[in-house]
């Protein structure tokens, strides 16, 4: 199988270990394991490190601990263990159920722009895949007849990812509940690439439920990455029937055989404490929500920009003439600010924004990122493109 290079990764790539202000990531500004020990009570902390210090650094189950299978399904509806595997990351898990469920010739629709192996892995195997179109026409929004417009009779998976990255688009309960019943009726699966579940702007609408919990035509991804910003752990799961998981399992066999010992452990630590995780999550994405809004304001002649519906990520729109991939470049380079070229995502004079950086991280890279256009504006002039 060959698959087209990964222009996101390679770009990132480059330049995230390197600058100061990455106001790119699409995490929630990752935790240390003191801060994940400090979420344990005083009575328990001290025997919960000597058991991480003491943990033989052997292989792990393969499917992941019993313990933390169970805790993951715990938060879905009439799941078992049983229905769930760990994975490394949720990118692992997008591939195996691609590579378990897909064969070449088969119909594939799947939302764009999009962290592009949605599409580019399906593409690989030799599916026709059809893009649903989640851009700035829809107003970053899933239009829910269009799918219905896409699906064929050899419509065999439905990818959908919300929040949606990088657009910050949301499926509410009932758009998700249609995505599902549409798939259904046509024999078809939705994989939920979850990857962004339980992180809801404060105030703002709730997610819907877990596509899990709709019936063995939905697959959900999960990943401790995003919302738990535990990235490094490299842990994720599929929640789907044990059918699949047995076959996923198989597959994962010949890929990495199991999840680490050690990032097992973290993931259910932070599992347990998530209610005080995400209470710390919503501390960031109001100053940096607040941050944003302020930046826009000032620099609105140059850039435009609607903010997530949940989630961490947006596009925002610049009206320079410079294409995005140079401008990142140039942010990176000479300004030591991370912003993604839209390009990566088929989405050109855009850039992808996050907003789980550390919030005096994240202001200072907007005033970076302030200096720069404001320095182009001077020399290179605004777009022609301005308002298409």
């Amino acid at each position: 199988m060959r698959i087209e290079p990964f222009v996101l990764e390679r770009w990132m790539t480059k330049y995230e270990t390197k600058v100061k202000y990455d106001i790119a990531e699409s995490g929630i500004l990752p935790m240390t394991t003191n801060g994940l020990l400090a979420l344990v009570s005083e009575e328990e902390r001290h025997a919960t490190q000597e058991r991480l210090l003491n943990l033989p650094l052997g292989y792990s189950e393969a499917c992941g601990t019993l313990e933390l299978r169970q805790a993951l399904a715990d938060t879905y509806e009439g799941c078992s263990p049983d229905n769930i595997l760990v994975t490394t990351g949720a990118i692992e898990a997008n591939f195996l159920l691609f590579n378990v469920l897909l064969q070449a010739g088969d119909h594939v629709i799947a939302a764009y722009p999009a962290y592009q192996q949605l599409y580019s892995v399906p593409r690989a195997i030799g599916c026709d895949v059809s893009l649903w179109n989640v851009g700035s026409d829809t107003g970053f929004r899933y239009d829910l007849d269009e799918l219905e417009k896409l699906i064929t009779p050899k419509t065999r998976m439905i990818v959908v990812n919300t929040p949606h990255n990088p657009t910050g688009a949301m499926l509410s309960q009932e758009e998700l509940r249609r995505v599902y019943e549409l798939a259904e009726s046509n024999g078809a699966m939705v994989v939920c690439d979850e990857a962004y579940r339980w992180l809801t702007i404060p105030g703002g609408a709730p997610l819907a439920s877990p596509i899990f919990n709709m019936g063995t035509s939905g697959i959900s991804v999960g990943t401790v990455s995003k919302p738990f910003g535990l990235p490094g752990l490299r842990i994720g799961w599929i929640a789907t029937t044990k059918e699949i998981v047995s076959q996923c399992w198989g597959m994962r066999d010949y890929v990495s055989l199991s999840p680490g010992k050690l990032n097992d452990a973290l993931a259910l630590l932070a599992l347990k404490h998530r209610d005080k995780i995400i209470e710390r999550n919503n501390g960031i994405i109001v100053a940096n929500l607040g941050s944003m809004q302020v930046w826009a304001a000032r620099h609105s002649d140059i850039i435009s920009w609607q903010a997530p519906r949940a989630g961490l990520l947006s596009l925002l729109r610049y009206n320079l003439d410079i294409p995005s991939v140079d401008l990142s470049n140039k942010l990176a380079e000479e300004y030591s600010v991370m912003l993604a070229p839209g390009s990566a995502f088929g989405y050109e004079n855009h850039l992808r924004l996050g907003i789980g950086q550390d919030p005096a991280v994240f202001a200072t890279g907007l005033d970076q990122a302030g200096v720069c256009f404001g320095e182009l504006q001077r020399t290179v002039g605004k777009s022609l493109v301005r308002g298409s």
